[in-house]
């Protein structure tokens, strides 16, 4: 590297040492290529990989030792001072072929100084789960974090959710940002001013250096209007493409806006806003059609630990933006998933999504399905004829939606000759389907339907050609 890691300049305050598990086994199952050559790893042999990212041998110049970080949280609704990376660490920072500055982080590496009476270790099924939904997500233009290694570990871990003994494995990420909203909280907790104010610049000069002021009250509001424009712009992605996260603590959102820490996570199989993900969450806290509404509220906590260096008004008004951002992302995202250009105004792309989702609703219509058969508006009136839900789209319910395609032009229509929409139905990650890809590998260790799901992901990527859409831009 050029320069240290940058975590390296606020890591006395924010960080601890951590000391990676000894693990019996490091089996690969996924390692992200695309990516790795981004980062200038794309040359490291299978060997080599293991003992970075299992082992964790540092990279070379890069972090000597892996850094667990300190951060507090809002779980579930109630303050919890007793987080931080118990699973985890930040392995390395590296720049991409773009000069921008991304983290290596892991899970299931092993115990640090904050997990609690965890084990530090994460289940393969974990692993599989969340490689799978962030390769789908990043094919559809979501913001997330890359899965970037999966590896098995050899350990038998004993779990109260899932079938034990089950099978272990470390997973490594790749995201802009190691830091959360959480880390921000904790020294607010503290009434740490100092801290609060060196953790602010760093944001500001490594992730969004067109914000980095003298003057801490004028760049508090600033950076919080960036964190709260990429927050609902990667909360809009959820919403187009059926996701529910599951746990919107806190802890779990980061100052770049990406989607990351995939726990009880579902993709709707159909329209359904009071969808709930996770069996735990009895009161529909983060179901799905409340996204929004949690997103906002956690930049809310956010912005609050900020009032310890900036006025409030000033806050406030950079929380204002969340709205027109949501809604200008959800309807741009809408209409790209369609492969369809923006209409004559905003207000007119609301209308037209109102019509269409609610439409979704009402019918239980396959959520991917629709955005399949219609990609390209007008010029797929052939191909939705012979869709699964051909029936549907000639009832006259669906005249209104079927108008709003029709109005609008289609974005780069030669993408329709990719052999991905020659097929009858798109991918899609439902869960009976992870699940059943799931017992081929607990009960025969057939690798075969994981493998071919990530080849069709792979195939609706080059085909819906959104770009790096899942980064700061």
């Amino acid at each position: 590297m050029t320069k240290p890691a940058p975590i390296l300049e606020i890591a006395d305050a924010f960080a601890d040492a951590a000391t990676p598990a000894n693990f019996p086994r490091a089996v690969l199952r996924f390692r992200n290529n695309r990516w790795a050559r981004h980062v200038g790893l794309g040359s490291l042999t299978d060997t080599e990989w293991a003992e970075h990212f299992a082992r964790f041998r540092p990279l070379p110049g890069n972090l000597d030792q892996p850094l667990a970080l300190r951060y507090h949280g809002h779980q579930f609704g109630v303050y919890n001072p007793e987080l931080g990376d118990g699973r985890g660490f930040l392995f390395a920072q590296l720049k991409d072929d773009r000069g921008r500055w991304l983290d290596l982080g892991t899970k299931g590496s092993g115990q640090t100084r904050w997990s609690r009476q965890g084990d530090g270790r994460l289940t393969l099924k974990g692993g599989v789960r969340e490689v799978l939904a962030a390769q789908y997500l990043e094919a559809h233009g979501v913001k997330t974090s890359k899965p970037f290694s999966l590896i098995e570990t050899g350990e038998q871990l004993a779990r109260n959710d899932e079938p034990s003994p089950t099978r272990s494995a470390v997973l490594v990420r790749l995201s802009h940002s190691h830091i959360r909203f959480g880390t921000f909280q904790r020294v607010a907790y503290h009434e740490d001013r100092e801290s609060l104010a060196r953790l602010i610049r760093h944001c500001a000069q490594v992730y969004y250096p067109d914000v980095a002021d003298e003057d801490l009250t004028v760049m508090a509001p600033a950076l919080l209007e960036k964190i709260t424009r990429e927050t609902a712009r990667m909360i809009a992605g959820w919403m187009t493409t059926g996701f529910v996260h599951g746990v919107m603590n806190t802890d779990n959102f980061n100052i770049t806006g990406e989607s990351f820490d995939y726990g009880p996570w579902r993709f709707l199989p159909y329209s359904d806003p009071n969808f709930t993900a996770a069996y735990f969450d009895q009161q529909g806290l983060y179901r799905f059609g409340r996204q929004p509404t949690q997103g906002l509220w956690a930049l809310q906590q956010l912005a609050a630990t900020l009032t310890l260096v900036a006025d409030a008004e000033p806050l406030t008004d950079a929380l204002k933006t969340f709205e027109g951002a949501y809604q200008r992302a959800f309807a741009r995202h809408t209409l790209a998933l369609f492969g369809l250009k923006d209409g004559a105004s905003l207000q007119e792309d609301l209308i037209f999504l109102q019509a269409l989702y609610g439409w979704m609703t009402e019918t239980a219509a396959s959520w991917p399905q629709v955005f399949f058969d219609w990609f390209g508006g007008r010029l797929s009136e052939e191909r939705a004829t012979s869709s699964p839900l051909a029936s549907r789209y000639r009832e006259e319910k669906f005249a209104a939606v079927r108008d709003g395609l029709y109005a609008r032009e289609a974005e780069r229509p030669e993408r329709l000759g990719h052999p991905y929409f020659t097929r009858e139905k798109p991918v899609s990650l439902v869960y009976d389907e992870v699940e059943a890809l799931w017992a081929q590998i607990a009960e025969h260790d057939d690798w075969s339907a994981f493998e071919a799901k990530l080849d069709d992901i792979e195939a609706a990527r080059q085909a819906l050609d959104l770009g790096d859409s899942a980064v700061v831009t």
